[in-house]
């Protein structure tokens, strides 16, 4: 089997294979019986489309670099996931990112001289291959007829591109931003009551500058409402709030690491 193109994998993906009617013909998909596949993950890339559902749950944050992307975080510091339970599952009631949905399918250029890109599946996760149960991929062929995709593997696709799409959206929004130069380092310091004089902090990532969003002009703030990316922007900001939850979250799952000496600080870049 051909496997695609792939000089760093993207988070959860161990492998990637192009999916084919000749190879995968009889194969199938089940669902995850668990989320443990993100258990470690405390930032999931998000894309502009997702803002508004995403900032009732999770902080929104950039991160660092000349770059940035946008992330939801599901902890404040590597390895730490306060929404998977020790049964590993995702609690209930939370928002799922997209990007978290989508696994374990992507698309993916197979020929990187050409813009074409083709569904893929990472063969190592766990829940596509040749089984007794599940979706299947392909419809049975008609004597020498390739296989057709089912309805199933139709809608993943579909689903694909419109990730797809939402990251072009997503890519127009940050150099929108950086156009604005609106991004400022962030750094958010949190004190525990029982620990008035030591307080958390946390940096590493990058936040929209509230003063020098007040301060554009006139016309592009109304150029901003208009196209809906000062509406985004402020979805960011308010999501922000939840930092402290955050912080009380894992504070109460005993995942707040503490330096030697009682010390708790995390040095600049070394949480997001």
């Amino acid at each position: 089997m051909a496997t695609a193109p792939q000089p760093q994998l993207p988070l959860f993906y161990k492998d990637l294979l192009p999916l084919n009617s000749r190879d995968h013909g009889d194969w199938k998909v089940s669902p995850f019986k668990d989320a443990s596949f993100l258990a470690n993950t405390h930032a999931i890339p998000l894309t502009v489309d997702e803002f508004v559902d995403a900032q009732r749950h999770f902080p929104i944050v950039f991160t660092a670099g000349e770059n940035p992307l946008p992330i939801a975080l599901m902890g404040l510091n590597d390895g730490v996931n306060t929404y998977i339970g020790e049964d590993g599952k995702l609690e209930g009631g939370v928002y799922v990112p997209a990007y978290v949905r989508r696994y374990p399918f992507m698309l993916a250029k197979l020929n990187k001289d050409s813009d074409d890109m083709s569904l893929c599946f990472d063969p190592q996760s766990g829940v596509v291959g040749a089984s007794d149960e599940g979706q299947a991929l392909f419809q049975p062929g008609e004597g020498d007829e390739p296989r057709k995709p089912t309805e199933y593997t139709d809608g993943v696709l579909e689903f694909c591109r419109r990730f797809e799409q939402s990251g072009q959206r997503t890519r127009a929004f940050l150099e929108e931003l950086k156009k604005l130069d609106v991004l400022m380092e962030g750094r958010i310091d949190i004190t525990r009551n029982d620990m008035p004089n030591k307080p958390f902090v946390y940096t590493g990532f990058q936040m929209v500058n509230e003063e020098k969003l007040r301060e554009l002009d006139k016309d592009v703030l109304d150029g901003l409402n208009k196209n809906g990316m000062l509406m985004l922007m402020h979805a960011h900001l308010f999501s922000m709030n939840l930092m402290r939850t955050l912080f009380e979250r894992q504070s109460a799952q005993g995942k707040v690491p503490m330096p030697e000496g009682g010390t708790p600080a995390v040095p600049a870049g070394g949480t997001m």
